[in-house]
């Protein structure tokens, strides 16, 4: 690691809200009003006459989180010790430790948004901890929390199909086969925000699209009562598809384990779980099987990094790969983390949720996975309209 001149300290941390609207809705909601958190993490270290700062924002479906972070969270951190806040080299922040620095004096449980602003914070930390290092962060997780070989190919799979208004089936094809012509391999589309029949005749459509080595997955995002999600899950069991996502309410373990125990295809969930405790009770309870199912849970909602490293470890307890992970939110941290750490993979929202979706600047699809560039931290600034939106929110700095 190469050497700052003194301990490194979070001087200042900034949030600014932007709007991510689309007119777009998927079983449960809308995004007309989306909008998410940006946050900087302004450190004391300097290079190229500037501060190191870290950035972080938080993953669609949830919105910006500003109020909760300037009036609990960015106050906790700025007013710990700041030796506290280093790690045992003390030549670098502790993740952490900030990250505990932030919970102090909060209760277990109830988890709500306020995972939603820690994790937020927590992305921003990490982007300064590995530009300090001078290090891309899967490269870092790789030597910290991995087996110290990171894999920058990481695979993605392109989430779209929402419901627009007066689309139709052949927009809905024109749609899937634009990604497929990208690159991606999978592509998923959502359900269960029209009758069984619409959905079908939806689904079908895309099928006749596809061409070998090519896949569908759906996604109720939580929508169904358990008759609807059993009527669904016998309906699906006629296509081969990459796998059924959401079929109920994200925390209805006993629902999903009904489903689970009913279809035979590969399920994924998660997304909506914020914690390491909520996703071993999804583990316990809902019926997972390890050899086919997919976990998407999302570090920039449930906590950030600290939190999913802690939920690693219990999935490889419970006796489940990694491999089997492949986050919710299509931006880069989880990119970093399945590069770093062997997770399955990634999502992506091609042209939906700019700029904070995406891949870094030239960056190729290629038979559905994509090469991380060499960029220190977690890479936004290798994307020029992000890193655009970032440097509007330091522009003071010298």
């Amino acid at each position: 690691m190469p050497r700052v001149s003194a301990p490194p300290r979070i001087v200042e941390i900034r949030e600014q809200t932007f709007p991510i609207s689309s007119p777009i809705r998927n079983a449960y909601i809308d995004f007309s009003q989306m909008t998410l958190s940006l946050v900087a993490v302004v450190t004391d270290v300097i290079r190229d006459g500037r501060p190191v700062v870290g950035f972080g924002f938080n993953s669609n479906g949830r919105y910006g989180q500003g109020p909760m972070m300037r009036d609990r969270f960015i106050p906790r951190v700025l007013a710990a010790d700041p030796e506290s806040l280093l790690d045992p080299t003390g030549q670098n922040l502790d993740p952490g430790a900030v990250w505990a620095a932030m919970m102090t004096n909060e209760k277990p449980g109830g988890h709500g948004e306020r995972s939603v602003a820690v994790g937020t914070i927590d992305m921003a930390v990490w982007d300064a901890v590995a530009k300090i290092e001078q290090q891309p962060l899967f490269r870092l997780l790789a030597e910290r929390h991995g087996n110290g070989s990171a894999d920058p190919r990481v695979f993605v799979y392109a989430a779209g199909g929402y419901y627009y208004p007066d689309k139709d089936l052949r927009a809905l094809q024109d749609e899937m086969r634009s990604y497929l012509d990208l690159g991606y391999t999978v592509v998923k589309m959502k359900i269960a925000g029209a009758d069984l029949d619409t959905d079908r005749r939806r689904i079908e459509a895309v099928l006749e699209k596809l061409e070998p080595g090519q896949h569908l997955a759906v996604d109720a995002n939580g929508r169904l009562d358990l008759p609807a999600a059993l009527a669904s899950a016998s309906a699906l069991s006629e296509y081969d598809l990459f796998w059924f996502e959401e079929p109920g309410d994200p925390l209805d373990y006993a629902l999903n384990a009904e489903v689970a125990a009913a279809y035979q295809g590969a399920l994924a969930t998660g997304e909506n779980l914020f914690s390491t405790v909520d996703a071993r009770n999804l583990i316990r309870y809902g019926g997972l099987r390890a050899d086919r199912d997919w976990l998407q849970l999302d570090c920039a909602l449930s906590y950030g990094l600290v939190e999913y490293l802690r939920t690693l470890e219990m999935l490889q307890e419970h006796g489940w790969s990694q491999s089997r992970c492949i986050p919710h939110g299509g931006h880069q941290m989880s990119l970093n983390i399945a590069a770093g750490l062997g997770l399955g993979g990634n999502e992506s929202y091609p042209d939906l949720f700019q700029p904070f979706g995406g891949f870094p600047d030239g960056v190729a699809l290629e038979s559905g996975y994509v090469t991380l560039p060499e960029l220190p931290g977690i890479g936004f600034e290798g994307k020029k309209d992000l890193r655009a939106t970032m440097a509007e929110l330091v522009a003071d700095l010298r």
